[in-house]
């Protein structure tokens, strides 16, 4: 009994140490990414992403592999996909407390929002499943071309809801009209795409059942109303009661925000639309408790985007590599589905802004913010590999994608937001502007 003892602690105090070894280089890599995408104009975010995909094998465990094995591969991979998954439920949280919805009551606000979220989903699900069944045979071979094009379609489809929410906290346009326009159609977008996620996982593992299907739907709607109607004003009197309204957050609270928290993103992965959502409703439904979401900012903010977030890009980037593409053919039809994505989540909200009365620039800046995919096309086309319908190549096209999307948002954003009359942040320049762009 002894020696199992040792044994078994000794396992994991190996565990331990192996799990704090990733975590040292992930926070100081995600900090120098950061920092030096703060010095090239581009969002903080970008930097972390960026280095997250080379702390993979695509750079690090190229030029490295004895250390990379030892570094990421000595101990159990659980650890850190926990740490990564409970830090994006909290960015979620800290995503939903930011918005102010109440730009929505305008009805021009309203239409446009609607026409933004249809038209940034159908245009580029068409053109993904088009580009879909003619690639499959070529890319990916040994798939269903039906089921590969679905998951292209969906992956073309997804906004990065943390990502573009991280974007717009970094400009300061989470209460601004066009902001909250485009987080609003961001939500309805991916709420809509993480359904066609499980309708189409539904369809490539099994026969769908409508029925079944139907219920999931109904059962997330009631989810929302009694999240609204119920848990809401509960929330509220808690919050009262503890007298968050003068900016306090005493221990005892914020352990049952976090619960709350926690038990929200429980209740959406039940219901199938994954954690992430709970956390982003939890926020939402306390998004007007100014004080709070200022103490909240202050102090628990900082370590979330610090230690938890970098965690998910690195998770993700290990499952990345970017030399799959050995090939003029497969970079070339790289480019192909890049500018095919971003024609179709650029070119279908534009048109759906211009049509419902906004400006030429307004319309660019909100096709550009749908166009910010990130890591949540990756959990898509990580569903898809899994499955077996998307092949590795094509995992590494669509990553490329990802990253191309969200690290054009920063630098747009900052030619064009100043037209409209928000300024870009504190120690940014726009870039120089032709001519023609200065006339839209």
């Amino acid at each position: 009994m002894t020696a199992a003892v040792h044994v078994a602690a000794h396992k994991t105090e190996a565990l331990l140490f192996f799990t704090l070894l990733q975590l040292a280089v992930i926070v100081l890599a995600a900090r120098i990414g950061g920092t030096i995408a703060l010095r090239i104009r581009q969002s903080a975010v970008v930097g972390e992403i960026v280095m997250g995909i080379l702390l993979g094998p695509s750079l690090f465990g190229l030029l490295f592999p004895d250390l990379f094995q030892y570094v990421f591969h000595s101990g159990a991979p659980e650890p850190m996909q926990m740490l990564s998954q409970i830090g994006l439920v909290l960015l979620m949280f800290q995503i939903g407390l930011e918005f102010d919805f109440s730009h929505l009551s305008e009805n021009r606000h309203r239409k446009t929002m609607l026409w933004v979220a249809a038209a940034s989903l159908i245009a580029p699900f068409a053109l993904g499943y088009g580009i879909g069944q003619v690639s499959a045979p070529i890319l990916s071979p040994g798939a269903h071309p039906g089921a590969s094009a679905l998951f292209i379609a969906t992956a073309f489809s997804i906004t990065a809801l943390p990502i573009l929410g991280r974007i717009m906290m970094e400009f300061d346009m989470t209460r601004t009209s066009i902001g909250v326009i485009a987080i609003s159609a961001a939500a309805i977008n991916d709420v809509i795409g993480w359904l066609l996620l499980a309708l189409i996982t539904t369809l490539t593992l099994s026969n769908f059942d409508a029925a079944s299907f139907a219920l999931k739907v109904a059962l997330v709607l009631v989810f929302f109303v009694v999240s609204w109607f119920a848990v809401r004003p509960l929330m509220k009197r808690i919050l009262h009661r503890f007298d968050a309204r003068s900016g306090a957050l005493t221990n005892n609270l914020l352990g049952i925000v976090l619960a709350a928290i926690f038990m929200s993103a429980m209740i959406t992965y039940q219901l199938g639309i994954f954690a992430i959502f709970g956390g982003f409703m939890m926020g939402v439904l306390l998004h007007d408790e100014h004080a709070f979401v200022a103490t909240w900012r202050a102090r628990i903010s900082p370590f979330v985007m610090v230690f938890f977030l970098p965690i998910f890009f690195t998770y993700t980037g290990l499952r990345t590599n970017i030399g799959s593409l050995d090939s003029s053919a497969a970079w070339g039809w790289c480019v192909l589905i890049v500018f095919l994505a971003t024609l179709g989540k650029f070119g279908g909200a534009y048109l759906a802004a211009r049509a419902t009365g906004m400006s030429r620039i307004e319309s660019k800046i909100l096709g550009i913010m749908m166009n910010t995919r990130a890591l949540m096309e990756l959990i898509v086309i990580n569903v898809g590999y899994d499955l077996g319908v998307i092949s590795q190549q094509m995992f590494t096209i669509l990553v490329i994608m990802a990253i191309f999307s969200t690290v054009i948002t920063s630098p747009l954003l900052r030619r064009w937001l100043p037209r409209i009359g928000i300024p870009v942040p504190p120690g940014s320049k726009p870039f120089p502007r032709t001519p023609y762009q200065q006339n839209g």
